[in-house]
């Protein structure tokens, strides 16, 4: 008897391991720290100095590829070494800084694994030998896919008389690195050596796997068995949650998967300004369909490979309404991920978004049901651990009457709302931990209670609040002194303090004075043939909006190769912006040549008014070319080109290759032109 429960207990704890892809009832958000090109804000020492920011809001933060790759400078993704992790954002050492100081701030660094192919340093099949704890690895010729690079890596193996594999690809082939075959033991050898120095030397915490329609995922089990990773998602592309399940499911529910079908229903509601698509029943989403595989799911709005990069790759965006986009993400069930430009546009709203995540207690396996939905709005409320937490996105989020004696609203913003059941006998402070330049900063203390007479009790000192504690009447703002605050709130309910205490730590600096700025928009519209005039319709911050349909504007220049109209605006405050519609003809007639909405804008712009029409209406690319300070050129400033187009020290615009010497700008690099 004794040896069966053993047995029986062994076998019970392998099924636990098997199903260890992503832990169960697990509150935590991911941030990707990285996006497109993003050398300089992903640096790991940028990175490092952000973990007491990012501590107690992001549990883990995934990370670019840190091996040292093929290209001089590169994003990641054509892996050359696995054990040398000097890299394009920084070195060995400065990644295992960065990793331990996430781990003391109890951050998670989630590594980004790519196995599906490998770089070579000398020739078609020439890869390089690498030495860990005394043991050599090396890939060769063998461990390339029979059918690589549709066929041209036999074509070269015969010409140079060796060998690949005898297997095929068992997933998609990717052109310009050799494609690896799983079912070698070789490769699976190293792959796991790499893994093991991943998590025990550099200290990762866990793994994304890149572009695994390239491999079996039962290789992804294997490995992950291997390593025994608590945190492992793959990016399985597909917009067919069943396909994306079947993956899992192939891992052996050992691999969580990012949510394509979440993603694609938010881009959807967003680009067509149909909120009822977040809840279109066509869409089976590992999140989306309420079901079993929420535990699974790795759900995001944008990342690198969607995100807008330039006019010449223009991606799959959402256009506008990244603060909605976001608060869907971060009310719903599964573990959010929010993309690094995201965070870095709106901090401080997604730090509180995220903060009412997780005073409701939402987690990966939550519950939820749709409460209201039409064309302006959607409206789902979700069952946190603590509370049921109401999300309102959509351009009518904030019109919607939510009923007061069911809800408490926690915090609104432009086209999102969250409400918190007022059972849940919560405090609620509505700004974020965090620095603040302010003279006087104001707190509004939040009292989500049933009892229609509850007050909070609090301190700002650190210490727990009592009975006797400054007390607020509901609602209240309370002004927070200048420097380093630690504030403590509870509700106080039938003369008792609730058990629930919420702590907020302020930096309150005075601001610097804000000079009044001037941008300049321009706008081409030769692509729609309105070439006398545009009308620029304007609204929104400090801003007296234009009658429809706006200015009638007729300044002309010349800039970057194209002729521009444009018009001067000035923001008044640090967060001002102005946001914009063009077109042309009468108050009658310019609805129907107009363009989508271009919202807050707060920078010198460029606008390409293009030919394509979405719900009756120009689309709009933003051609902004930012500006770089860059290294070793004479000191200079000069645009960080977004596409193509090479520039002059004197900022001047070339649209081809310079046929004269000298040194040139190009996509933010120095080129020397001889």
């Amino acid at each position: 008897m004794k040896r069966i429960l053993t047995c029986l207990c062994t076998l019970f704890l392998s099924l636990c391991a098997m199903a260890q892809g992503w832990p169960s009832s697990y509150g935590g958000v991911m941030l990707q720290g990285f996006y497109w090109d993003s050398f300089d804000d992903s640096q790991w020492t940028v990175l490092e100095k952000k973990a007491d920011d990012l501590s107690g809001y992001f549990d883990l933060v995934w990370v670019p590829q840190s091996g040292k790759a093929a290209a001089t400078k590169s994003m990641g993704y054509d892996p050359l070494y696995y054990f040398n992790q000097n890299s394009s954002f920084g070195t060995e050492a400065e990644l295992k800084s960065m990793i331990r100081t996430f781990k003391e701030k109890h951050i998670g660094t989630i590594a980004d694994v790519v196995i599906n192919h490998h770089g070579t340093n000398n020739g078609w099949f020439g890869f390089p030998a690498e030495t860990y704890k005394g043991v050599t690895y090396q890939h060769q010729s063998t461990d390339v896919c029979a059918n690589d690079d549709g066929g041209k890596a036999a074509e070269q193996a015969r010409k140079e008389g060796v060998q690949l594999s005898r297997n095929n690809d068992e997933g998609q082939d990717w052109g310009g690195m050799r494609d690896l075959d799983h079912k070698s033991q070789n490769v699976q050898t190293i792959v796991k050596a790499y893994e093991d120095y991943l998590l025990n030397d550099l200290g990762y915490a866990g793994f994304r796997y890149d572009m695994v329609k390239g491999f079996g995922a039962s290789h992804v089990g294997d490995y992950n068995t291997a390593a025994d990773v608590k945190y492992s998602v793959g990016e399985y592309w597909d917009g067919n949650a069943n396909t994306v399940k079947a993956w899992i499911d192939g891992t052996g529910k050992r691999s969580a998967a990012f949510d394509f079908a979440f993603r694609y229903s938010v881009r959807d509601a967003i680009n067509s300004q149909d909120w009822r698509k977040l809840g279109n029943s066509t869409i089976t989403g590992l999140n989306v369909d309420n079901g079993a595989y929420k535990r699974y799911s790795v759900t995001f709005v944008e990342n690198h490979d969607v995100e807008y990069r330039s006019v010449s790759e223009q991606q799959d965006p959402i256009r506008r309404d990244t603060l909605a986009a976001n608060a869907y993400l971060l009310a719903m069930p599964g573990t959010p991920c929010v993309f690094y430009k995201h965070y870095l546009a709106y901090p401080k709203e997604i730090k509180t978004m995220i903060d009412a995540r997780k005073l409701a207690g939402i987690t990966n396996e939550s519950a939820y049901q749709m409460y209201r939905s039409s064309k302006d709005y959607y409206a789902n409320v979700v069952t946190g651990q603590k509370g049921d937490l109401l999300v309102v996105v959509g351009k009518g989020a904030n019109q919607l009457n939510v009923s007061s004696a069911r809800y408490t609203k926690l915090l609104s913003g432009y086209h999102y709302a969250y409400y918190l059941a007022r059972e849940a006998e919560l405090p609620w402070a509505d700004k974020a931990n965090g620095s603040y330049e302010s003279e006087n900063l104001k707190v509004k203390l939040v009292a989500v209670s049933a009892d229609d007479n509850a007050r909070l009790v609090y301190t700002l000192d650190g210490s727990t609040p009592t009975i006797g504690s400054h007390k607020v009447a509901n609602g209240a703002e309370i002004t927070l002194p200048e420097g380093n605050t630690i504030l403590k709130v509870a509700v106080l309910s039938n003369g008792k303090v609730g058990e629930q205490v919420l702590t907020r730590t302020y930096m309150v600096k005075q601001p610097e004075p804000f000079v009044p700025q001037t941008i300049r928009v321009y706008v081409n519209t030769e692509q729609v043939g309105w070439n006398d005039y545009v009308n620029i319709h304007s609204w929104g911050g400090t801003h007296v909006g234009t009658s429809w349909p706006g200015d009638k504007v007729t300044s002309k220049t010349t800039a970057n190769g194209k002729t521009w109209f444009y018009k001067d605006y000035t923001l008044n405050k640090a967060n001002d912006y102005v946001n914009f519609v063009f077109n042309i003809g009468t108050a009658t007639t310019a609805a129907n040549n107009q363009t989508l909405d271009i919202e807050r804008v707060n920078k010198t712009s460029y606008f390409v008014v293009t030919s394509t029409k979405e719900d009756g209406k120009y689309k709009v690319n933003d051609v902004t070319f930012s500006v770089t300070k860059i290294d070793n050129v004479r000191g200079k400033e000069a645009p960080a080109s977004t596409d193509n187009h090479y520039y002059t020290l004197s900022g001047q615009c070339l649209s081809s290759v310079p046929t004269q010497p000298g040194i040139y700008i190009h996509r933010g690099e120095k080129v020397v032109i001889k």
